[in-house]
């Protein structure tokens, strides 16, 4: 049993257990599946309206919206990384004051976003379509979405400190009130009341709305008075800096990833439209994947941030270990499903013949972006966890600059089969460039207590 403080805090040192940490991983997993699922019910209200313009201009509108949120997701891992060690030094105050530097962080930066959105509006829509009524349909959608951007970054911040704590199934209650409110509001905006693409943006809104109310009053909840932090400790310039700097490394991080991927896109689109398609139905073989992975990466932050707090290197080790286990282990099993199963998921996903044959020829490199990429994601998890932001953003620019080299030789030889091979081998570089670090970063963060 754990042992714990008067707020229900853990306290150190702690054992890393697999019921730990399948108790954070879980949650977090079918938190992040209910992301698609709302995606999937805004195409198909939209889709109902068989307007062709309308369901093309909300997918550029949501592709815009991915790109530029999930850059700025950042907030959320932050967050995560900084509460965990707090949580695992027993610090009650700086879990608190953690939380306010990045609510006000995410307040700060939605009022950027609105600020900028005139911008965006004017050149995104034109430079994603060359159609101006999708063009159109995109501004529409966006202009309503942009509008609760504080709320959308605070959501982020409220994540970051629930899973900072391991509160797995807690992130899951506001992950499913999140997108569920979304599903429902959009059926109801979009498909009942006939607003179309404009209650599908209404919808999202309100969700986000809702969820941000709701969160902010679970949260408070948990905080104590006598550990409620002065102005002081919230604007400490030196947790300022570090939160900053922390931050500017993930987002370069992100960046240089999404960048890998529209790399792949535009090396992809000169081997003709057939292939791009096939690519494109692919490539959801590698998101599906990554959202199974990407909750058992939540818990290695968690418990890497946790075991970095509380210094304790036997609690590290272990997370270390059980998180590669599972990881490993849910590797295989997706990898395995996409094999057994690929073709009856590609046929689902396109209707054309053509495509369908060119995407079974390039599925094994698709079904194995599970087994490459799993040491990526748990090591990402750890670096976040821990803190390590520098050592992490300047691995993903080796990386990539190795993907490119793959990308320049491989390309040129066995053609999309290349594509996909540099991709593999960009995934296994990040894993092994970030595994091969952990040793002496352990010894600098774990020795600095003695």
């Amino acid at each position: 049993m754990e042992d714990r403080g008067p707020e229900g805090q853990a306290a150190k040192p702690f054992d890393v257990t697999h019921r730990l940490v399948l108790g954070i991983a879980i949650p977090m997993t079918l938190g992040f599946l209910t992301t698609p699922l709302l995606g999937l019910t805004d195409t198909a209200v939209v889709g109902q309206l068989g307007n062709a313009e309308a369901l093309a201009g909300l997918a550029i509108g949501a592709i815009l919206f991915d790109l530029i949120y999930g850059s700025l997701s950042f907030l959320r891992t932050s967050t995560t990384g900084l509460v965990a060690q707090a949580f695992g030094r027993g610090d009650h105050r700086e879990q608190q004051a953690v939380f306010w530097r990045a609510l006000l962080s995410a307040f700060g930066l939605g009022i950027v976003m609105l600020a900028l959105s005139p911008l965006i509006l004017a050149f995104a829509p034109e430079l994603m379509t060359g159609d101006p009524a999708v063009a159109d349909v995109t501004r529409q959608y966006f202009g309503i979405r942009v509008l609760t951007s504080p709320a959308t970054f605070a959501n982020f911040a409220i994540l970051g400190f629930v899973l900072g704590r391991g509160q797995g199934m807690l992130g899951l209650v506001l992950q499913i009130i999140l997108n569920g409110t979304n599903i429902v509001l959009a059926i109801l905006f979009g498909l009942m009341l006939g607003w179309g693409v404009s209650g599908v943006a209404w919808a999202t809104a309100m969700a986000e709305t809702v969820a941000v109310i709701i969160g902010l009053v679970v949260v408070s909840r948990q905080f104590s008075a006598a550990h409620r932090p002065s102005r002081a400790d919230i604007f400490d310039a030196a947790k300022l800096r570090q939160l900053f700097q922390l931050n500017a490394d993930i987002l370069i991080r992100s960046l240089i990833l999404n960048g890998a991927f529209a790399l792949l896109t535009r090396v992809g689109s000169s081997f003709g439209a057939v292939t791009l398609a096939a690519n494109a139905v692919l490539m959801n073989v590698f998101m599906l994947s990554a959202f199974f992975l990407d909750g058992l990466a939540g818990a290695a932050e968690q418990l890497a941030g946790r075991a970095v707090g509380a210094r304790y290197r036997p609690s590290f080790d272990r997370a270390l270990k059980l998180t590669g286990l599972w990881s490993f282990a849910m590797a295989g099993a997706v990898g395995l499903f996409f094999i057994v199963f690929g073709q009856p998921i590609i046929d689902m996903l396109t209707t054309s013949e053509e495509v369908r044959q060119a995407a079974y020829t390039y599925l094994g490199w698709a079904a194995l972006t599970g087994l490459t990429g799993v040491l990526a994601f748990q090591m990402d998890g750890v670096f976040i966890g821990a803190t390590w932001s520098r050592e992490m953003r300047n691995m993903m620019l080796a990386s990539f600059a190795g993907y490119c080299l793959g990308l320049a030789v491989l390309v040129p030889l066995f053609g999309n089969h290349g594509l996909w091979l540099s991709l593999n081998l960009f995934l296994l570089m990040r894993g092994f460039f970030l595994a091969a670090m952990v040793p002496r970063k352990a010894r600098q963060s774990f020795s600095a207590a003695h």
